[in-house]
């Protein structure tokens, strides 16, 4: 596993594109979505000590795997709701903004397993400016882990997948992102970093600076 903060494995390198995932690695919605959560799972008299460790999974599959006895659609839509209406301390990520700022809108992605309606809003009351592609659960048929979400979104930017680096905080996305032939970067915002599988590891954007060129984007650590 590569060392906190070490870059060595992406620096030297330029990246015709750079895909976000979007909570835990530019916004910080870990309150509202644990408010929102256990709020549905009250209404639907859920245990929510099976609500676990599932961050990066689409909602649609979490619903799958702890209540499979529900109209998937209908609790889908309850739980979307609840989330939509709770974002008053969603924040941006530190070195969130000035990344996405750095890069550019087009050279740069947004790829959450959030539903669009939720994803749009998430961004918006963290501040966040909006690339021009933004890939949600609503433009996929298998979300995260699967490399869907990615490729897509390269294909949006008109680039190929190898020649993107994925910026993920959860190992389902970095599980997606590997498998759609990206470069990775890990933060440690929501998991610790030894779970984490990817080619850099860091704490936060802070850390890393971006540097855009005539032929791409390329890193380097600040």
């Amino acid at each position: 596993m590569p060392t906190l903060d070490d870059l060595t494995a992406l620096t030297g390198r330029t990246f015709a594109a750079v895909l976000f995932d979007n909570d835990g690695t530019l916004v910080d919605s870990t309150p509202a979505v644990e408010r929102s959560w256990l709020a549905w799972a009250r209404e639907y008299d859920i245990d929510p000590t099976l609500l676990g460790r599932h961050h990066g999974v689409p909602a649609d599959g979490i619903i799958a795997s702890i209540a499979p006895h529900l109209d998937a659609r209908a609790a889908l839509a309850r739980i979307t709701e609840l989330e939509v209406a709770d974002t008053d301390d969603v924040r941006a990520i530190a070195g969130a903004v000035e990344a996405v700022e750095a890069i550019g809108p087009k050279r740069c992605a947004v790829v959450t397993s959030a539903t669009r309606e939720l994803g749009l809003a998430r961004l918006a009351a963290a501040g966040i400016p909006l690339p021009d592609v933004v890939v949600t659960f609503d433009d996929v048929e298998r979300g995260k882990p699967h490399p869907d979400p990615f490729l897509l979104a390269a294909e949006r930017l008109g680039v190929d997948p190898a020649e993107c680096l994925v910026v993920e905080d959860a190992p389902s996305g970095l599980t997606a992102a590997t498998a759609a032939g990206c470069a990775t970067l890990a933060l440690t915002s929501t998991t610790p970093a030894e779970a984490l599988d990817a080619d850099a590891v860091v704490a936060s954007l802070a850390s890393v600076q971006f540097v855009p060129g005539l032929e791409g984007v390329a890193l380097e650590s600040r």
